[in-house]
């Protein structure tokens, strides 16, 4: 058929679309704005609509006008901020569920190894548990159709196992101790999904809490195990937020009012509309507002980390141990559209108490993406020296001590990256699926090993040996992850410590892999160990006489 044969309706649907698009994010602030301003949006509009149409109508070859206006957004919201997004239908869901603290779904956490769905473990509580499918089981066929070795991905594994509560899904499953494939009929069943990831006492009196992102459920986690811990004779918490990259403001604000007391500031923002100017305030009797307390960050805490991060600071409620943040200050409004889509749209700047913009530059003169490269490059991970601070945003916390705007949180007390264990070989191979590989064969072939095994009798006494290495190795290789020995000689000791942690969190749980972890590697954690005199004194100091 002949582009110049298009009906009224087919010229109609771009501009439609581009119209609804447009208006979701726009025209709810068109009324707020001068006369001026008004008469300049609606010409972009119908330069935006003109533009769309003869594409469309007349453009030599046919197009798909949906994928252009998906295009066009994401240009658009480039020219805005760092954080501005635009999320399609198609991801939206997924991604709203990884901040919901809940889905719909089978219950398993999963890997894809050799272009196979492997179950890495059944999540507790969930149907798949409740069925009796174990770590290690391979997933052959979904609802009678083979999955495995079709090229299947991450975001295909989603689509298919996840579904409507109560909606009934039938996998096939391949057992190493089965001839036969076993087929199971799933009833899909809420999953919890659980951003406080670890939380134990270190010592008599020494809590540990990691909490991973600031989810819908984070906040309700968080005082859980504060509640617990606190049970457990806890005197003093570590509060690990390395590379959490933040998530629900709010989710930050309530665990700020856990640990805050006499009406502290906790956050506030300002944005171009009125009504995003807000202040929040710990007004509630928190459940651990005297122990205390030492905050851990690094690079990769950002936004809801950095606002929590901040309030401890500026209010001398304890002691922040790491290295800078990541420097994210500007507040993102998720705003549902029409077809399904989300756009975060950047409508405000939030302060720390003291006042400070921990927001890093950006622009057209700041590479924003390659500021990490940069702060590596200039010596910032392993010096507290190399951090050049603008004394034009110099501020004092509530008991006159000085910190600085401009660029994250800068911690009280620098802990410099240790690379002198890490090597690219190493990264590689447990990024890969080759020791998620390892870890699955070795447990299933070694059961009888771990009956009856307590975690204590486990770190004291299981040892990683040379052999198991070699043969770690070996599964690198199919996996396409070439040995290199400099690296490997370099790292040996790191990489047993890795697979020690991760074939502790199979056997045991999370805390058994940040046990591990934080008692080694984690410098910051070991640090923050003996510091507690210091974070006692700081917090002293805010209190009144």
């Amino acid at each position: 058929m002949s582009d110049i044969k298009n009906t009224k309706q087919q010229i109609r649907l771009p501009l439609i679309l581009a119209l609804a698009i447009s208006a979701g994010i726009w025209i709810g602030a068109t009324f707020a704005e001068p006369k001026s301003d008004r008469n300049d949006l609606k010409a972009a509009l119908y330069k935006l609509q003109e533009i769309i149409t003869y594409i469309n109508r007349d453009y030599v070859d046919s197009v798909n006008t949906n994928e252009l206006v998906e295009f066009g957004i994401q240009r658009m919201l480039e020219k805005l901020d760092p954080h501005s997004s635009y999320i399609p239908a198609k991801d939206a869901s997924l991604a709203k569920s990884q901040l919901d603290g809940e889905f719909d779904g089978i219950g398993v956490e999963f890997g894809i190894i050799r272009d196979t769905i492997y179950v890495v473990a059944p999540l507790t509580g969930g149907p798949s548990e409740k069925l009796g499918i174990q770590s290690g089981d391979q997933i052959i066929k979904v609802d009678g159709k083979t999955v495995a070795g079709t090229g299947i991905t991450n975001r295909d594994v989603f689509d298919l196992l996840r579904g409507p509560r109560n909606s009934t899904v039938t996998i096939d499953i391949k057992r190493k101790s089965e001839n036969d494939l076993i087929s199971y009929d799933i009833v899909r069943d809420k999953i919890p999904q659980y951003s406080v990831n670890a939380s134990y006492m270190a010592s008599e009196e020494i809590g540990y809490i990691k909490v991973t992102r600031f989810a819908a459920t984070t906040h309700e986690e968080f005082k859980k195990a504060l509640k617990e811990l606190k049970d457990q004779g806890m005197k003093k918490l570590i509060l690990d937020l390395q590379g959490n990259p933040g998530g629900y403001m709010g989710a930050a604000i309530n665990m700020a009012d856990e640990i805050l007391d006499n009406n502290a500031l906790i956050v506030s923002q300002e944005g171009k509309m009125s009504r995003y100017n807000q202040k929040a305030y710990a007004v509630k009797p928190g459940v651990f507002e005297d122990g205390s307390i030492i905050v851990l960050i690094n690079e990769g805490s950002a936004s809801a980390s950095e606002i929590l991060a901040g309030a401890v600071q500026d209010n001398d409620r304890g002691l922040i141990v790491g290295r800078r943040s990541f420097g994210k200050g500007l507040v993102q409004m998720p705003i549902d559209l029409s077809d399904g889509a989300e756009l975060r749209l950047t409508i405000a700047r939030y302060y720390t108490p003291s006042g400070r913009s921990i927001q890093k530059p950006y622009g057209e003169d700041e590479d924003y993406s390659a500021d990490w490269s940069y702060r590596f490059e200039h010596g910032e991970f392993f010096s507290a020296d190399s951090i050049k601070f603008n004394d034009s945003l110099r501020y004092e916390t509530v008991s006159g001590r000085t910190v600085y705007g401009g660029g994250g949180i800068m911690p009280d007390y620098f802990v410099p990256l240790d690379t002198t264990m890490v090597s690219t070989y190493v990264n590689r191979l447990m990024n890969s699926d080759a020791s998620r590989e390892y870890i699955l064969d070795y447990l299933e072939n070694n059961k009888s090993k771990f009956d009856g095994m307590s975690f204590e009798q486990y770190y004291k006494n299981f040892d990683i040996t040379d052999n198991m290495l070699q043969d770690l190795i070996k599964v690198g290789e199919k996996n396409k992850v070439k040995f290199i020995e400099k690296d490997f000689n370099k790292s040996k000791e790191y990489l047993k410590i890795l697979i020690k942690a991760n074939m502790a969190r199979n056997v045991y749980d999370d805390n058994a892999f940040y046990k591990i972890i934080n008692e080694t590697v984690n410098e910051s954690f070991i640090q923050a160990l003996n510091l507690f005199d210091e974070a006692n004194k700081i917090a002293l100091s805010s209190k009144k006489e």
